[in-house]
């Protein structure tokens, strides 16, 4: 199947929250949404990382974002629907939600994983999904097409040793993603998960000390297949796993750049 390329005004007047969207992945989707047209609505635990995205999304001259404040691993169902009813206030709709804010603090046997690590990380990378998804489904359900990405990693679908909580959470937050797709079969959302394989990120840099940097994309490079699937030519992957790399090419970057 040719993978479409999302169109210059795809997202427009579309609203889209973006987890994780202070650094990395969510940084660079935050502004590949933004410049294709969408309000984006920015949530991270960091505001000094949320002022700086809103301040070079508003530096692009795309439609002026929304930051939102909100420590995943504490937050409750009661801050989730706060949430759901500030952008039903300020909105009054939404047509996507990118799950790209994660935690990964170690790498270590399970014989020796920390219990306060297990339960902070499992929190953050798969209750929290869950939450947010539920809190916002009735803005979602209510759009004439709405996407809900979920950013996955390889050991999800592949568990690998070390790999501890956060690999556990990435299998659920799949299964989730999946579980969600089924059941909403029948509505305008729809549900992806998307691989983005090795980027240049902190994380990646923390968990593969050494390896060839310069052989991987930039988190921006990856950005077509994380546009794509948000607007409507993400239709014909609806309810699947893809992988990010398959969209590099098509954007001019060369494949041998995934590692």
């Amino acid at each position: 199947m040719a993978h479409p390329m999302p169109p210059a005004d795809g997202l427009t007047g579309r609203a889209v929250l973006v987890t994780g969207a202070g650094q990395g992945l969510g940084y660079a989707a935050a502004l590949a949404y933004a410049r294709h047209g969408a309000e984006v609505i920015l949530l991270d635990r960091q505001v000094a990382a949320l002022e700086a995205v809103y301040d070079a999304i508003v530096a692009t001259g795309a439609p002026t974002p929304i930051a939102h404040p909100l420590d995943l691993a504490v937050a409750t169902p009661a801050d989730y629907a706060a949430l759901a009813a500030a952008l039903t206030d300020q909105v009054g709709h939404l047509e996507g939600l990118l799950h790209n804010a994660a935690v990964l603090e170690m790498l270590t046997p399970l014989a020796f994983h920390p219990y306060d690590t297990w339960t902070h990380t499992l929190q953050v990378n798969l209750t929290a999904p869950f939450l947010l998804t539920q809190a916002c489904l009735p803005l979602l359900t209510a759009a004439a097409d709405a996407a809900v990405l979920f950013t996955s990693d390889a050991c999800a679908p592949y568990p690998k040793g070390y790999w501890g909580a956060y690999g556990v959470a990435k299998a659920g937050a799949d299964n989730l993603a999946l579980m969600w797709a089924a059941e909403l079969s029948n509505t305008p959302v729809r549900v992806h998960v998307l691989d983005p394989g090795p980027a240049r990120t902190e994380m990646r840099l923390r968990t593969h000390p050494g390896a060839p940097i310069a052989s991987w994309p930039t988190p921006e490079a990856l950005m077509p297949a994380y546009v794509a699937l948000m607007a409507a030519t993400g239709h014909p992957y609806r309810g699947q796993r893809v992988q990010a790399w398959e969209w590099m090419e098509g954007a001019g970057v060369p494949s041998a750049a995934t590692g």
